[in-house]
């Protein structure tokens, strides 16, 4: 078998007019280190702002409060997209924060349930108007946030509901994905347990496949909120 590998190769090298090489040649010094060093000069101010800038690129309605006005905040994003059903994910942050008393106070509100039977969780994000997740990170060079999935944080939370609302520190706000995967690489050395799924979106789903015609909501939802709480 190796003796027919090694004339199959040695014809195909001679084919191609070039010597037989069987191990791999060493990779080219880079010219730059844009992939981990790329708006790493940043303040995180500056970070903010630019991530800022991008999320409305990418359609995201942007709301900046303080702490102390972050309930009086996502209860004006309610008002402003319909109310109705809401859904939250079981996330001690939005506790903490009185997110989830101030929209349970005035609103039809369900929780993220990882005990509940069969497919209750799905038929309360798909009937919810309004999903509201806590992100992780968010992205400066995409405008995008990071979200981590497991028993308490449903993905059909952000993406089943029409609208979704992500609420996000800046304090949390990374220059691009390369600082995300130090994150993760830093916690898996640790022993750490690592989300069952990372998501990355950025701006409501919406698709331009057909003649380059930008559709929103096509797969997701049509809007994508980001209260972003100034901690700096």
């Amino acid at each position: 078998m190796n003796q027919n590998r090694e004339n199959f190769l040695n014809k195909l090298a001679q084919r191609m007019g070039k010597e037989l090489q069987t191990v791999p040649a060493p990779m080219p010094e880079l010219v730059n280190q844009y992939p981990t060093t790329r708006l790493t000069d940043r303040t995180q101010e500056q970070l903010c702002e630019e991530f800022v800038n991008f999320a409305r690129v990418m359609m995201a309605d942007v709301v900046i409060a303080k702490e102390a006005d972050v309930v009086e905040a996502m209860l004006n994003i309610c008002e402003k997209y319909g109310g109705g059903s809401i859904i939250l994910n079981a996330d001690k942050r939005l506790e903490n924060l009185g997110i989830l008393q101030g929209v349970q106070a005035h609103y039809e509100t369900y929780v993220w349930d990882h005990n509940a039977q069969d497919q209750e969780n799905i038929h309360q994000a798909e009937k919810a108007n309004i999903g509201i997740v806590h992100a992780e990170y968010g992205l400066t060079e995409s405008g995008g946030i990071v979200l981590f999935s497991d028993k308490a944080f449903g993905r059909s939370v952000s993406l089943l509901p029409e609208k979704s609302v992500v609420v996000l520190r800046k304090s949390a706000v990374l220059p691009r994905v390369a600082q995300l995967a130090a994150v993760l690489d830093q916690k898996a050395k640790q022993g750490e347990r690592m989300p069952s799924c990372v998501n990355i979106i950025s701006g409501p789903s919406a698709t331009a496949d057909i003649e380059l015609i930008k559709v929103v909501g096509v797969h997701g939802p049509v809007s994508k909120i980001y209260l972003l709480i100034d901690d700096l």
